[in-house]
């Protein structure tokens, strides 16, 4: 097959260096089962007319590294049989520019699909699935919060828009700072955030739950706070470590599963804390392959590209 991946800029500036982040261990998969895997970033996504192009870079396999030849090819995205759409948050007006291109693309497979990663926020939407989330609301209003604030006596407060953790603030009932808090984080009352129920439990970290299809992956992780933050922020082998999912959680997260895929989302990572989701990934789902791998003794990698070629084959 023909494959391409639209990449963070970060990613494409250090490529070969990725052996922590997903597309790595995907491009390469793909590679050694003898595919043509070419990158992108999203300033070289273009329409020519209502034909959407990519200027990309083909990969290449050496000394089980990643590499790409530095010469530039402007190609339909419809020559390609896959896509791999995989920009990182925040879901910009770039972003999104980005995503229109693809509406423009009508034969190429596309994972996760654009048009469903631009209607659904990873914090709002989560609320698909209130069944299996903590108490939340999404406002922006002060009041809203406080009246939140004083039945939970401990809140989180998300950016809708951020990754990584990025602007995430805990409040307590009483803090000095509630209003400034609150405040800050709403610009004043004009922005909508994400308010849940803190759950205590995050203090011994939070699973990440991988789907892929209509189905759940049953190797998982969980991701523990580092020691100077309530949450995780720091990805390395310290902070990770083997997790398992009880059978309700497993029950519960394959209908969530079958809900994203049938929305055009075939990959997803959920955060899970005491059997609660706290938000659902699906723009550039991390799926910590390499420390998977070495947790479990498998080639993780190996499932996913056999699942997305297959199912990329059917679709044809």
């Amino acid at each position: 097959m023909k494959i391409l991946f639209v990449i963070d800029k970060v990613e494409f500036k250090y490529f070969e260096f990725n052996k922590l982040v997903t597309n790595f261990w995907m491009i390469k998969g793909f590679l050694d089962r003898k595919n043509q895997v070419y990158i992108t970033i999203i300033p070289k996504l273009s329409l020519k007319g209502d034909t959407a192009y990519a200027g990309c870079f083909e990969s290449f396999v050496s000394d089980e590294n990643i590499y790409y030849k530095n010469v530039q090819e402007d190609l339909p995205i419809d020559e390609f049989d896959l896509v791999m759409f995989r920009p990182d948050p925040p879901v910009d007006i770039d972003y999104i520019n980005a995503t229109y291109v693809f509406d423009f693309v009508k034969h190429a497979r596309v994972v996760n699909s654009p048009r469903a990663i631009r209607d659904f926020n990873e914090k709002l939407h989560s609320v698909y699935f209130k069944n299996f989330m903590s108490d939340n609301i999404v406002s922006a209003s002060l009041k809203d919060i406080e009246a939140f604030l004083t039945i939970h006596k401990e809140i989180v407060l998300k950016p809708l828009n951020r990754c990584f953790g990025s602007g995430v603030m805990y409040l307590y009932q009483g803090d000095p700072n509630t209003r400034t808090i609150i405040n800050t984080m709403t610009n004043n009352e004009t922005t909508l955030v994400m308010v849940q129920a803190f759950i205590p439990e995050v203090k011994s970290g939070d699973k990440r739950v991988l789907t892929l299809g209509d189905r759940v992956l049953k190797y998982c992780v969980k991701k523990l706070p580092s020691g100077d933050d309530f949450k995780f922020n720091t990805h390395n082998d310290n902070f990770i470590v083997e997790a398992e999912l009880s059978k309700e959680e497993l029950n519960n997260f394959t209908e969530v599963a079958k809900k994203l895929n049938s929305m055009g989302i075939s990959m997803a990572g959920l955060d899970v804390i005491n059997g609660k989701i706290i938000e659902v990934n699906v723009t550039s789902p991390c799926y910590f392959i390499k420390e998977i791998n070495g947790l479990y003794g498998v080639h993780l990698e190996d499932e996913i590209c056999d699942f997305l070629l297959t199912d990329s084959l059917l679709s044809l």
